[in-house]
């Protein structure tokens, strides 16, 4: 729950969300996503082949009950930092984006990630959120440091420099308290 409004998460459905995926992953503000080029069907293709992923999970968002972000949730023994840091009992990776949008509202991205912060830690077997974005990426960085993260070092995955960060469940609390 936020001021900003009430935020529900549901499974992604790729046959139905993948014309609104489209359009959000291939929006200039969504360059970091690398999904650019895409066409519908690739994007659809992509979230199939999630859909049916044992470790990796997406979902859409919704603000008011309109969709307004997405998120993935994921394994990182298994999917995206395989190999690339040692994984603790616990770890949660975690993607998110927000759609584009001509009237911004301010603190939505913020309350965006608050939610699905809230949403990965009401798992009680959640005891660490890992994200690994693109190193140049500083407005997410901004923001994962306002939830709690903390970097612990840039990686080389196949498709980018990354910035390897962590939130536990504790600095995700104190973040929260911190900002109330």
């Amino acid at each position: 729950m936020s001021t900003i409004g009430t935020f529900t998460i549901r499974p992604l459905a790729p046959e139905k969300d993948a014309e609104l995926l489209h359009r959000w992953v291939t929006h200039p503000k969504a360059a970091f996503w690398m999904m650019q080029d895409a066409k519908l069907e690739d994007v659809e293709r992509e979230y199939m082949r999630i859909a049916a992923h044992e470790h990796h999970h997406a979902y859409l968002g919704l603000h008011d009950g309109e969709p307004a972000f997405l998120m993935e949730k994921y394994d990182p023994r298994y999917v995206e930092l395989a190999g690339l840091y040692e994984p603790e009992p616990g770890d949660v990776g975690m993607h998110f984006l927000v759609a584009p949008t001509d009237r911004p509202v301010h603190g939505f991205t913020r309350a965006v990630i608050t939610a699905v912060m809230e949403e990965l830690f009401a798992d009680p077997a959640t005891r660490r959120v890992v994200v690994e974005p693109d190193v140049g990426n500083k407005a997410v960085h901004a923001l994962n440091e306002a939830v709690g993260f903390v970097p612990e070092r840039e990686i080389d995955k196949p498709e980018k420099r990354a910035l390897l960060s962590f939130c536990t469940r504790e600095q995700f609390e104190a973040a929260r308290g911190a900002s109330a």
